[in-house]
């Protein structure tokens, strides 16, 4: 299957670069460009794309709203987000990931790693590098306000784990520590697909949109502490 991907970025020049590098890769396609928010969110109604990958900084609306609305609405529950940002340790990572994005990537990436990117979005896992899962997350969690983007506090994630069974609160930290299903797998001495399950189940009990949102509900349940280097 082709990846069907649109870009959103405010410089035509980096999604001229983008498309070039999309279209040069035989499972993927660019389908459409936009240059704000507003444009990104019609276009993925639109053209319903696997993957956009999306700027935060836009003038107007900008990508985070893009992501909150392409997030809440239902007909565009396969679209997946992937946020571009200039500097990756910064407040943005975990507002895109709390506005719904299933990762983000620094604008800076080699260009394997943005095709890498795509690919693992489409595939329905989160996109969370390195530099975000060794402390990131948890730092500007523990600095934030205690909700999430629903005004939900702690508290209301913290009664919805109470229907995870053990192991899948087990499974949930370790997806939280930044780990694979292969990684989680070997770990507990189980296979790779019976995780999935684990994480399948978690998602849908929690109501997490992907594997991301189950990082930030981790840490904001408080089911993993922060550890701030």
């Amino acid at each position: 299957m082709t990846i069907r991907v649109l870009l959103a970025d405010d410089q035509a020049l980096l999604r001229s670069a983008f498309r070039v590098l999309v279209d040069s890769e035989a499972d993927m396609e660019v389908i459409g460009e936009a240059s704000d928010g507003a444009e990104a969110l019609a276009l993925a109604r639109e053209h319903l794309p696997d993957v956009v990958l999306m700027d935060i900084r836009m003038p107007g609306t900008d990508g985070l709203a893009a992501t909150r609305a392409i997030s809440a609405d239902p007909a565009l529950a396969r679209v997946r987000v992937v946020m571009l940002t200039t500097f990756e340790v910064d407040e943005y990572v975990v507002q895109s990931l709390r506005a719904g994005a299933s990762g983000f990537l620094g604008k800076g990436a080699e260009p394997e790693e943005l095709l890498g990117a795509v690919r693992v979005a489409a595939a329905g896992d989160a996109l969370l590098s390195p530099a975000a899962t060794k402390g990131l997350i948890a730092k500007f969690l523990a600095q934030g306000d205690g909700f999430d983007e629903d005004g939900r506090g702690a508290g209301a994630h913290a009664e919805r784990l109470a229907a995870l069974t053990g192991r899948e609160r087990e499974v949930l930290v370790l997806v939280a520590g930044g780990h694979s299903n292969d990684e989680i797998a070997e770990r507990l001495e189980v296979s790779p697909l019976t995780v999935k399950t684990h994480v399948n189940r978690a998602m849908a009990k929690l109501g997490a949109r992907d594997r991301a949102q189950l990082v930030v509900i981790a840490y904001e349940s408080g089911l993993v502490r922060p550890r701030v280097e």
